[in-house]
């Protein structure tokens, strides 16, 4: 199973690891960041156009998406 939310598509990306002192003597490692991605039910009573196909059915979305899914105008 890929990691990618159903929703939004974002996926993994290749970040440089955090130190404080780089120059191209102290070089950093590459580290690869995941999305956080959750299973959620989406209700079969949405009413966003985005959520519409998977209405009533359990996917991976990343939290962003979980949290744009139940907020209210």
């Amino acid at each position: 199973m890929a990691k990618v939310c159903k929703i939004c598509e974002k996926k993994s990306a290749m970040e440089r690891q955090y130190k404080k002192l780089i120059s191209k003597y102290n070089p950093t490692p590459k580290k690869r960041k995941y999305p956080n991605l959750q299973w959620v039910l989406i209700p079969s009573d949405v009413d966003k156009k985005a959520y519409k196909e998977y209405a009533g059915k359990k996917i991976l979305a990343c939290t962003k998406c979980i949290k744009a899914l139940y907020k209210e105008k």
